[in-house]
């Protein structure tokens, strides 16, 4: 067996194939959703407040499991885009409260479904000795590859990056 051919390499090409996959549905997200898949995210995560008058940056922080100064970020760009709305809460000023437009309702309609969730779809018809027995060989990946210290939501967003002090640092405009 060649080193190309090896296992090591194998396991290798099919974490890349992985990496790309990721990249490949957030280009197909910005083509049809109109938005990146942090926005998408977040838009999604506004909509589906059940109490739609006092949603918060660290309430959409918590739903989409991002920094809450990643989210102002991302929010900061969907108001310009007209998405969204921010305001002042009225019986505390200093609590800024976000809400849909018009324009942000539309474009939750035509979102695709995120990444994570066509995967945990999937992930949860397999047999769960068989889910413990990917979970173990994924942890066990992360140690080779000397990356147990990260921190990382169980999101695919391949827009983000963690930074200095695990801060999650914008990679590109389609934040």
């Amino acid at each position: 067996m060649d080193r190309e051919d090896s296992l090591g390499f194998q396991i290798l090409r099919a974490i890349r194939r992985i990496i790309r996959r990721t990249s490949e549905h957030s280009r197909t997200v910005g083509k049809h959703g109109g938005v990146s898949v942090p926005q998408m995210l977040c838009l999604k995560a506004i909509s589906e407040f059940p109490d739609r008058t006092e949603i918060t940056v660290a309430m959409v922080a918590e739903a989409v499991q991002l920094s809450a100064p990643t989210i102002s970020r991302i929010l900061d760009k969907m108001e310009k885009r007209g998405y969204i709305a921010r305001e002042r809460n009225s019986k505390d000023r200093r609590r800024v409260c976000v809400s849909l437009t018009e324009e942000g309702w539309q474009r939750t309609e035509n979102l695709p479904t995120p990444l994570h969730e066509q995967f945990l779809k999937r992930f949860h018809t397999l047999d769960p000795i068989e889910c413990l027995g990917l979970l173990r060989a994924l942890e066990r990946v992360v140690e080779l590859m000397d990356a147990e210290g990260m921190d990382a939501a169980p999101l695919l967003i391949p827009e983000l990056e963690v930074g200095e002090h695990g801060v999650a640092m914008d990679d590109s405009e389609g934040l």
